[in-house]
């Protein structure tokens, strides 16, 4: 009798087998005619951030400012009548009766013009910089917000590609109870009617947080306003938003831009990471502007030498009541002022020029700090998500499929719990998707730990050759 319980069991396992198998090769094949990648994200983010045309527009007023402000100030021009007699007001009355026209040229201090030109060139090269570390922190937002999508959607693929399965051993718990095979009981059908609850709530939290991530991806890939700020361009009338958006069921492996310097055994000496982040663009764009503040200390000094002024004059005089000729007057001469009251003015000037100089300075040593702490923080993040991605793929995954085949053949021989094959089924099914988190998740700390190497930002997402396999 147990031998022609156990024949039937067979039977029908065998049958939610062939029926899950036919699900999943019909699952696997539907693949999204149009879809977006990672880099493509990263692309079209890059191409729809206001913020790099405006960046570049300060930029271009802060080159054509340069220019200007090394350019003599205008000459003043003075038009006058002196010593007009008051009782006839005739030009020809008086000697000294004349028409004046003059000329006023101010000459800044020292080398103002030309410092002050430098200076704003010098703040000028930090908008470069600012583009380029703007574009990498860009980099890291979308792909990071791109991955959780992925996830969310990988996660829901894993858990309606295994749905089926739980589908049928409901209907094999059913079956057995109905038909008094085994040890099947009422709370086995409960339990097994419980779990497909337990995915659909947790396919909806799922499909909850991708709907989210792709609102926060699509507000950085759409283009909204972009006709505002970029007129001169074409739109692409098949960009989507939001939720609107299909993404790439393919894994995405980013490259490591510095494996050796990533992988180090040991913490990494901050001198030798140090040489690294000096040419990031963060840091240089403070160099750059260390610089400036530097040439405002010398444009402080400036302000100890006296501001000239040039002026030359013409003054017309009539001819003498009797036709005789009068000589015209030309009058020349110069002016300055003497900064010789420095104690309130000048001084103050130049020590608030060097304190600023030497803030921007602190700020710099302030970022390198932070930068060095976070890359060791990120570095060792990716060891120990290498480890565990090692133990899941080596050891744990393939455990978890044994324990679960172990548990439905005991079962089958009707020698085991049927709430032991659900439980093992969902400690599988939980194993598989804690696997693609802690992929995930490494991903994303490759991208952080590249946007401190990167030398173009694009780099920072990079892959590596596709295999054309889901994770």
């Amino acid at each position: 009798m147990k031998n022609k319980i156990s024949r039937q069991k067979i039977k029908i396992v065998k049958t939610v087998c062939c029926a899950v198998c036919c699900t999943l090769l019909s699952a696997g094949s539907v693949i999204a005619a149009s879809s977006l990648g990672l880099q493509s994200a990263v692309d079209s983010a890059l191409a729809n951030d206001p913020w790099l045309v405006g960046n570049k527009h300060a930029q271009d007023s802060m080159e054509a400012m340069s220019v200007a402000s090394g350019t003599l100030p205008d000459p003043k021009v003075s038009l006058g009548a002196a010593n007009l007699p008051t009782d006839t007001f005739n030009l020809d009355q008086e000697p000294m009766t004349q028409l004046k026209i003059g000329v006023t040229q101010m000459i800044p201090r020292g080398d103002t013009l030309d410092l002050t030109r430098q200076q704003l060139q010098m703040f000028s090269t930090q908008f470069p910089l600012q583009r380029k570390d703007r574009e990498a922190r860009v980099a890291v937002m979308v792909s990071d917000f791109w991955l959780e999508a992925y996830k969310a959607q990988e996660s829901i693929f894993l858990i309606e590609k295994d749905r089926p399965l739980f589908e049928q051993l409901a209907d094999v718990a059913e079956a057995s109870y109905s038909a008094a095979l085994g040890r099947t009981r009422q709370q086995d059908i409960v339990r097994a009617q419980l779990e497909l609850t337990r995915l659909d709530d947790r396919l909806t939290k799922l499909k909850q947080q991708k709907e989210m991530a792709l609102e926060n991806l699509g507000g950085w890939i759409n283009e909204n306003f972009r006709r505002e700020y970029k007129p001169s361009e074409q739109l692409d009338p098949q960009a989507g938003t939001g939720n609107d958006i299909a993404l790439d069921s393919m894994f995405p492996d980013i490259k490591m831009l510095d494996k050796d310097l990533f992988t180090a055994p040991g913490e990494i000496d901050p001198q030798q990471l140090y040489q690294y982040l000096l040419h990031h663009p963060a840091v240089s764009d403070l160099d750059q502007k260390i610089k400036a503040n530097d040439l405002a200390v010398e444009l402080a000094k400036q302000k100890y030498k006296p501001e000239w002024g040039l002026s030359a004059s013409y003054g017309y005089r009539a001819d003498t009541p009797d036709g005789s000729d009068r000589a015209d007057f030309l009058s020349v001469g110069v002016s300055f002022d003497l900064p010789i009251f420095t104690k309130n003015r000048q001084d103050k000037q130049m020590a608030s020029a060097r304190s600023k100089a030497l803030s921007t300075a602190t700020q710099k040593w302030q970022l390198l700090r932070r930068m060095v702490a976070d890359f060791e923080k990120y570095r060792l993040q990716l060891r120990r998500l290498n480890q565990r991605e090692d133990l899941y793929q080596q050891t744990l995954l393939p455990q978890m499929h044994e324990q679960a085949e172990a548990s439905l053949t005991a079962y089958t021989n009707d020698d085991g719990d049927f709430a032991e094959v659900v439980r093992a089924r969902i400690a599988e099914l939980n194993a598989r998707i804690d696997y693609l988190a802690i992929s995930i998740e490494k991903q994303k700390t490759i991208t952080q730990l590249n946007y401190y190497v990167m030398q173009v930002p694009n780099d920072i997402v990079a892959i590596n050759e596709i295999t054309g396999d889901r994770k």
